[in-house]
């Protein structure tokens, strides 16, 4: 299973953002010291770097960098006809204020962007228009056929900046929704789970009344025999005292596994509880219509209450799984036997519950292996070499 931060996706952390930031200011700074050392003006270079400046606040305020990277970059362009190292800062600044700002400041940029790039293209066309040509040379009026293509190159930067920021603002907030809601499917999984294994304890609470009481009842019966049976045949008296200690050893032991389960349950309602013996009555709706063949032992063996408890809850629970998912025209074999010192319940399907993994949140599957487990067995499910569907539950007598 995949961990919580393998979901994620990757992303710099905090300190290596601050990093990048301090990387792109310092990188551009830099490129604008090299254009002054070989021959820009100073006042150009002093206004490049006022332009990238404010690149160092464009995640936490993203609308002040880009109103004063426009502001700069706009003086720039009244003060030197050509462009500068620092209206690189023009892109990045667009860019930041579509990704971390607010829609409606970045729709106002975007506009702001289109008026600054035709002032700019044009400024950049007349600069070159009056250069002085060669003597007689006749230089032809180009200007409307230079403007075009500055106004489109530049335009197309700007776009291109804002629609990528943008891009990447719907991109995170819809990363984000999609992590809110995997983690509000995980909590509510295990909500379903907790609730599951409550239902379950509340159940174990009205089923340890049958199988411990069993045991006690037997108990007192057996000693109450004993007693009468030791004034006339003393060795009568000792085998069923025996029988007696035999019964209440295996009364608490079930008691204990049964208490492991229950935490806080009510005083539920006391009712007779299926075992192996009520199995035939459980199948027979099932065999008598042809969709469940059955191979159960004949006579039922003599296992404890709880063991026998356990096997028919999960042939139960199995064949309303089968019911739930298998298809209408499935179906199941149910096989009940003694393993060595195990009982073995084998449940298998020819239907499609493959289409249903066993961590697909059914609540029936968090009953059986807490069943099973409170007897020390094993529950395996999953899909059939065959096709369909199988629940094999190995529980020791």
């Amino acid at each position: 299973m995949r961990t919580e931060q393998e979901r994620r996706p990757w992303r710099l952390g905090p300190q290596a953002v601050q990093w990048f930031d301090a990387a792109l200011v310092v990188g551009l700074l830099g490129l604008t010291a090299v254009t002054f050392l070989v021959g820009q003006p100073l006042h150009v270079t002093a206004l490049s770097a006022l332009q990238v400046a404010p690149l160092a606040w464009r995640r936490s305020r993203p609308a002040t960098t880009f109103a004063l990277v426009w502001l700069f970059s706009g003086v720039q362009a009244l003060v030197y006809d050509y462009p500068a190292i620092g209206q690189l800062a023009y892109p990045v600044a667009l860019y930041s204020l579509a990704r971390f700002g607010r829609p409606r400041d970045a729709r106002a940029g975007l506009a702001l962007s289109l008026v600054a790039t035709g002032v700019a293209a044009w400024v950049w066309v007349m600069a070159g228009r009056y250069d002085d040509p060669p003597p007689g040379v006749v230089q032809p009026d180009l200007t409307l056929m230079t403007f075009l293509p500055y106004t489109l190159t530049i335009g197309a930067i700007v776009i291109a900046s804002w629609a990528l920021g943008t891009q990447a603002r719907i991109r995170r907030a819809y990363e984000q929704a999609l992590m809110e809601r995997g983690e509000r499917m995980a909590e509510e999984a295990e909500q379903r789970t907790r609730a599951a294994a409550a239902e379950e304890r509340t159940r174990v609470a009205r089923e340890m009344h049958d199988v411990v009481a069993h045991g006690i009842t037997g108990m007192i019966v057996q000693a109450d025999g004993a007693r009468y049976a030791a004034q006339h045949d003393p060795e009568v008296a000792v085998r069923t005292l025996e029988t007696v200690a035999s019964t209440g050893r295996e009364a608490l032991t079930e008691m204990r596994r049964l208490l492991g389960l229950l935490r806080g349950t009510s005083d539920p309602e006391l009712v007779p509880q299926p075992g192996l013996d009520d199995l035939p009555r459980l199948l027979a709706a099932d065999v008598a219509a042809g969709r469940v063949r059955s191979t159960l032992p004949d006579p039922a063996p003599a296992v404890p209450d709880g063991v026998a408890l356990t096997v028919f809850r999960v042939v139960q629970e199995s064949l309303t799984n089968v019911r739930k998912h298998a298809g209408a025209d499935a179906t199941a074999t149910v096989d009940v036997r003694l393993d060595g010192p195990d009982v073995l319940v084998d449940v298998v399907d020819d239907g499609h519950g493959a289409a249903h993994p066993a961590g697909s949140g059914g609540l029936g599957l968090v009953g059986m292996r807490e069943r099973v487990a409170v007897h020390g067995g094993t529950l395996d499910v999953g899909p059939a070499p065959g096709g369909g569907w199988q629940v094999r539950a190995r529980i020791p007598r």
